[in-house]
C-alpha cells in the first residue's frame, strides 16, 4: 500500500535537512564534493522510496543521517583503496584527520570495520568534533569512560589502517631508507 506525501512536506523537509545531510556526508569523504552528491542522493532516493509506505519519520533529519551512515559504510567496504605510503597518515597520532579525499577514503575503510559502537565514538569525537564531556553527557558516561573508550577505539582503527600501510621502500618513486 503506497501513500501519497504533500510535495510541501517534502520539499520544506529537503530543503530543512540537504545542508545538514550534505555537511554530514562531505566530512566524512574528506570534503570529495562528487563522492559526497552522490551519497546525499543515494540516501534521498531511499527516503522516497521508503516513506511513501511507512510515513515521513518524526525526526527527517536523524533518519537520513542513519541511512547516510550506513550508505557510507556500504561504499567503504565495497570499495578498499590502495596500500598507502606511511607519510600520508600518521597512525601514531592522537588525532585521525581525515581532511583530504584519500585520508577520508582510508579512515572510512577502517571505520567501517570497527564494531559500531567504536566508530560511533571516532566519528563523534573527530568528524562532528564533540568534545569528551558533550559526548559523555549524551551517553550517560563519565568523562573518564569516554577517554579510555576513545584511547581503545583509536587502537582498533589503527589496526585496521595497518593492513593498508605499506613499507616506505615498496613505494614506487621513493628509495628505501636502507642505503
Amino acid at each position: 500500500m503506497s501513500r501519497t506525501l504533500p510535495e510541501d512536506d517534502l520539499l520544506r523537509t529537503y530543503r530543512a535537512t540537504i545542508r545538514p545531510l550534505y555537511a554530514y556526508v562531505s566530512r566524512r569523504v574528506g570534503g570529495d564534493h562528487g563522492l559526497a552528491e552522490d551519497l546525499v542522493q543515494e540516501t534521498w532516493m531511499r527516503a522516497l522510496d521508503t516513506w511513501p509506505s511507512r510515513g515521513m519519520p518524526d525526526e527527517p533529519l536523524a533518519w537520513l543521517i542513519t541511512v547516510a551512515r550506513n550508505t557510507l559504510v556500504s561504499h567503504f567496504r565495497r570499495l578498499p583503496p590502495q596500500p598507502v605510503d606511511p607519510a600520508t597518515i600518521d597512525l601514531q597520532a592522537a588525532e585521525i584527520s581525515p581532511d583530504t579525499p584519500d585520508a577520508a577514503a582510508i579512515v572510512g575503510w577502517g571505520l567501517a570495520r570497527l564494531r559500531r559502537s567504536h566508530a560511533d565514538l571516532l566519528e563523534a569525537h573527530y568528524f562532528d568534533q564533540k568534545p569528551v564531556r558533550d559526548i559523555a553527557l549524551e551517553r550517560s558516561m563519565s568523562e573518564r569512560a569516554v577517554e579510555g573508550r576513545l584511547r581503545r577505539a583509536r587502537a582498533k582503527l589503527r589496526q585496521q589502517l595497518q593492513r593498508l600501510v605499506q613499507p616506505r621502500a615498496t613505494v614506487p618513486g621513493r628509495a628505501g631508507s636502507r642505503g
